[in-house]
């Protein structure tokens, strides 16, 4: 096999502690002889002050011709009439489905032995909802409306999208949660396709169904009975983030936005300003979104390289941040990661 050493992608360093932790990750990536010719772009503050939008042509146009990116945080403005930079990426590039894999890195501090993965859908539900205040009595805006939409298009194919991930990675099992006992349209057509496409696996991957907050309760006493989690874009949304608190919090969380045509890599976590420039910052979330990138142009070789040194630093050697308990800075957690991938 040819092995390309040279796969354009895009890179959007984020705001607050992007810069710290997107250079940790580039740095770390070199050491390991990644394939990626970074293309740098702007997002989010840093476009506004720049070009006056949180994301600026030349950025979407880079995406749009790499077909790959791996981006830090990025901060809408509050109040300024900008879109979440978020949902306009999966929709600009129809990224439609989320995956957010949550894996025990350190033990003892939360739930150890972990192992799952939820897969969202990512751009119809509630995040496409249309909102409007309706008069309640006297009161003009007395009532918030808000209607969303779920396609058996696009409940198919994220549906198809996890049992063939689980196919993929050795997975054996997909659960599809749902709300179909109260949602019985908008979740129902989620179940009633999730069901049809199940019936294609049958005897490869294993199936079960849950209602979203038996799920939920679940996570939290019995979360070794999940493999892959599949369901739609809110209860993803609240799901991935709960799964990521089992393993030590956001801080461990990468993500990917996953399309026909693109792909974004991405820490979930938020631009955390209040610690930017301080030199502490955890670059794990966007170090180990830059191995979920890796295993996406086949270089699987190379993220399990990465993923032993994750595993030998942070949980053997115990060289961690303080948001895990530790009182490594980025720098001294970078370096011990770069000496265990020579």
């Amino acid at each position: 096999m040819v092995v390309d050493q040279n796969i354009p992608a895009t890179l959007v360093e984020g705001d607050g502690i992007g810069p710290e932790i997107t250079a940790s990750v580039v740095e770390l990536l070199d050491v390991l002889g990644a394939p990626f010719a970074w293309d740098r772009q702007s997002g989010g503050l840093e476009a506004v002050e720049k070009y006056g939008a949180p994301l600026p042509q030349q950025t979407l146009d880079s995406i749009r011709k790499t077909g790959l990116a791996l981006k830090g945080p990025l901060t809408t403005p509050v109040g300024a009439g900008f879109r979440s930079v978020n949902v306009t990426l999966r929709q600009e590039f129809g990224l439609y489905a989320n995956l957010r894999p949550t894996k025990t890195v350190v033990s003892g501090q939360h739930f150890d032995h972990i192992d799952l993965v939820v897969v969202r859908e990512n751009i119809e539900g509630l995040y496409a909802a249309k909102e409007y205040y309706l008069p309640d009595g006297d009161d003009p805006q007395g009532l918030a409306f808000g209607g969303g939409f779920n396609s058996r298009r696009e409940c198919a194919r994220i549906v198809r999208f996890a049992f063939e991930y689980a196919l993929a990675n050795g997975r054996k099992k997909v659960t599809l949660v749902h709300k179909a006992n109260i949602l019985k349209l908008f979740s129902g057509i989620f179940l009633e396709e999730g069901r049809r496409v199940a019936k294609e696996y049958e005897g490869r991957v294993a199936v079960e169904e849950r209602i979203v907050d038996a799920c939920a309760m679940q996570l939290v006493t019995d979360p070794w009975q999940y493999d892959v989690i599949v369901t739609t874009n809110l209860f993803g949304d609240i799901l991935s983030d709960l799964t990521a608190g089992l393993v030590g919090g956001l801080g461990m969380a990468p993500g990917a936005n996953i399309g026909t045509d693109v792909a974004i890599f991405e820490a979930v976590h938020g631009s955390a300003p209040d610690i930017a420039g301080k030199g502490v910052a955890n670059p794990l979330a966007l170090l180990m979104a830059a191995s979920l990138m890796l295993a996406h142009v086949g270089r699987f070789d190379l993220r399990k390289r990465l993923d032993d040194a994750i595993e030998k630093v942070v949980h053997q050697d115990g060289v961690r941040t303080r948001d895990l308990g530790g009182t490594a800075g980025t720098k001294e957690l970078t370096e011990a990661l770069a000496a265990a991938l020579r």
